[in-house]
């Protein structure tokens, strides 16, 4: 049921325009517990000429350790190469920073992983693990229906004195 479910949230998410998904990726990371309860901790930036940033969570209230995030909205076939990630790397550098992320409603290339570990501050999540996460999180799904299920409590009945 999952897997139905997360094929469907990436079909919706790369039907959306690039905005759109990138101010997912920032709320996600955000619902995930990065900038903590900082205010304003997440902000999509993408455009043109972002050099190559789409997101910035501030990880304290000064900014002094932000995550630089990258989102790639692309179809299930083309895949996220190692030119990728060592761009969001150049990015990195040019800010001083040292945490990144990418990610893709896609997949990565070997090289691109390779890339990432070698760098060290980059961590990939693709498409699938996107998915998952917006669903742990609760971001674009809802709760259709909930279940109790009732098991005897044998403790009740073994402590009676």
């Amino acid at each position: 049921m999952n897997r139905e479910l997360a094929l469907e949230l990436l079909g919706q998410l790369r039907d959306q325009e690039a905005a759109f998904f990138e101010h997912v990726v920032v709320r996600l990371l955000v619902k995930m517990g990065y900038g903590g309860s900082i205010e304003d901790a997440g902000k999509a930036v993408g455009r043109s000429g972002d050099g190559g940033i789409d997101g910035i969570i501030k990880q304290d209230r000064l900014g002094l350790d932000n995550v630089y995030v990258q989102a790639q909205r692309y179809a299930a076939d083309r895949t996220v190469g190692g030119g990728d990630v060592r761009n969001l790397g150049g990015a990195l550098q040019m800010r001083k920073a040292t945490k990144g992320v990418l990610i893709t409603t896609s997949s990565f290339t070997k090289d691109a992983i390779d890339t990432a570990r070698q760098i060290g501050t980059i961590v990939l999540v693709d498409g699938e693990q996107l998915a998952q996460l917006m669903i742990k999180y609760d971001l674009g799904v809802a709760t259709e229906a909930t279940y109790d299920v009732k098991n005897v409590d044998q403790d009740f009945f073994d402590d009676w004195t």
